[in-house]
């Protein structure tokens, strides 16, 4: 899952697609983009973005949910070099319902279009979306973007008022990382991914290196897997490069108990510290940075791609143990729930997992939301005819309320239609919920609404995305095979409610028979939020699961 911005939080108000008055058509943003820049039409999304204060580009203060700025979104379908999209009250947009509620002053104001792909894709559909450029999905520095010069206007949006954007800069390719003594890059291109899109699609790996790689050429290494969003940074921030302590560095060893990158360096390469490989993956697809290590009818195959060609490409060009007691899972968050699926649906080829506050793994607290049983994500169900309370989906370790479902949905509604934000709920949509008849993921509820689609919720348990509802379908023959590899770790008041699905898992796994589970769940308490990994610096954390390899 991603996370807010560290210390940082939106609150996204209500949004609504407000018709413009032909008396008064307020504030209108006309967009256009030369042919010297993109010389064809572009199907994609135009935005706009505002701030009030100098502080860096106003695109690069909105995304995700990290920012308190207003944006507007609108889709565009060929459109060519010259002519113009307009903004208006109409378009989609956070913080303020429309263009017309912003109040009069001075504003910075920005405007982006988020260049997409047509996938001719092997099921029958042709969609479009953004094409990943190893960047991880995000739309506001994704290479091939456009974006506009950044004006300082005075808007008064109750008077009629036209502000035109030229969108006549190309954000550049990212500069891939260098190889190292100890970290290596490795990035292929997936013939099952590139058949299912019809477009090249590519996947990758990062690959630290124990101590004395390189003198001992016979020598042969476990492995830890570690799941993840994308990234090409080492595994754990892992640098040769020594650093002074700053405030986010003691934020996260005081409440984590999590080592700086340097630190972990130091420990790594100790003379008494186990001798193994860690990789990380990159499996970004055209809606999220990550795959999810799924098959998924709107992603494509990502699961066996990973299986039958990233990870035997891996293992081939480094020297790994290729044996299933060698070979192991971990991963937070998005990775949490990745490194459980992997070791749920491959249990003969891994060894055992360590989930560290993983993604919902019951889908009765699907964060705060039972898709099986509740009518409405946005609201606290069977609180009496009267009171409509609010449903949030993340929260402060006093559980202090964040934002809500409602504003986290109307947000991504704004930065794309049909899934396509490149967000957390159309990230879950996507990877485990069914195909519509256009081609593009069925949500499971109503970005505007908050309705749910019991049928979509349906689809995942049967699908195996539930993975409480899987071990319950399978653990006559799955059990078996997963006694003392199942190892999950989650605070207390883990900031997106992540806690709830994992004692979900737990009640049925603490209760199984022929075989018992004997795995482990561990929280952290009191009041510890999301990465709280069991208080272990991420060297003892290797530490710990390398003392369960059985070669």
């Amino acid at each position: 899952m991603r996370k807010l911005g560290w210390l940082t939080v939106l609150a996204m108000a209500a949004v609504a697609a407000v018709g413009c008055s032909s008396h008064n058509p307020g504030t209108r943003f006309v967009l256009s983009f030369p042919a010297s820049v993109h010389r064809g039409p572009i199907t994609g999304r135009a935005f706009v973005f505002l701030t009030r204060g100098e502080h860096g580009e106003p695109r690069l203060q909105a995304g995700g949910y990290n920012g308190n700025i207003p944006f507007f979104g609108k889709d565009v379908s060929q459109l060519p070099p010259g002519q113009p999209v307009t903004l208006d009250g109409s378009a989609l947009g956070t913080v303020v319902k429309s263009l017309r509620d912003l109040p009069a002053g001075d504003y910075y104001v920005q405007a982006l279009m988020n260049v997409y792909t047509r996938f001719p894709r092997s099921d029958g559909h042709t969609i479009w979306a953004h094409m990943d450029h190893w960047g991880g999905q995000q739309f506001n520095t994704s290479p091939d973007n456009l974006y506009s010069a950044v004006q300082k206007v005075h808007l008064a949006p109750g008077e009629a008022q036209t502000v035109a954007l030229s969108l006549d800069e190309v954000i550049p390719p990212h500069k891939p990382p260098q190889d190292t003594e100890w970290v290596k890059h490795v990035k292929i291109q997936s013939p099952m991914l590139t058949k299912f899109w019809g477009h090249p699609i590519f996947m990758g790996a990062t690959v630290l290196l124990p101590a004395g790689y390189t003198q001992h050429p016979q020598q042969q290494y476990p492995v830890v897997y570690v799941q993840g969003h994308f990234s090409l940074r080492p595994p754990y921030g892992f640098t040769t490069t020594p650093s002074q302590p700053d405030a986010r560095s003691r934020y996260m060893r005081a409440v984590f108990g999590i080592e700086s990158g340097y630190e972990f360096y130091r420990e790594w390469s100790s003379p008494e510290f186990p001798r193994m490989i860690v990789v990380t993956f990159q499996t970004p697809t055209p809606y999220y940075d990550d795959s999810y290590t799924v098959n998924s009818v709107n992603s494509g195959p990502y699961l066996d791609a990973i299986m039958q060609e990233l990870i035997p490409y891996v293992e081939t060009h480094f020297r790994i143990v290729r044996k299933p007691g060698a070979r192991m899972l971990t991963g937070g968050s998005t990775g949490g729930w990745e490194s459980m699926n992997l070791m749920l649906k491959q249990p003969d080829f891994f060894g055992g997992t360590w989930s560290l506050y993983p993604d919902p793994l019951d889908f009765h607290h699907f964060q705060m939301v039972d898709l099986y049983q509740d009518a409405n994500a946005f609201w606290a169900p069977k609180l009496g005819p009267w009171l409509r309370t609010p449903r949030y989906t993340a929260r402060q370790s006093d559980g202090q309320p964040i934002i809500s479902v409602a504003q986290m949905s109307q947000a991504e509604a704004v930065e794309g239609s049909h899934g396509r934000s490149g967000q957390q709920f159309d990230a879950w949509f996507a990877t485990g919920g069914p195909i519509g008849a256009d081609g593009y993921p069925v949500a499971f509820w109503n970005l505007r609404t908050g309705a749910i689609s019991r049928a979509a919720a349906e689809y995942a348990r049967t699908h195996g995305f539930d993975l409480t509802a899987y071990l319950q379908a399978h653990w006559p023959t799955l059990g078996p095979k997963l006694v003392n590899k199942l190892h999950v770790y989650v605070g207390d008041m883990d900031t997106y409610y992540l806690n709830l699905g994992v004692y979900d898992m737990q009640n049925f796994l603490a209760a199984t028979k022929n075989p018992h589970y004997a795995g482990t769940f561990v929280y952290g308490r009191p009041e510890k939020p999301h990465g709280w990994n069991g208080g272990m610096t991420n060297g003892e954390l290797l530490r710990h699961i390398y003392a369960a390899v059985r070669r």
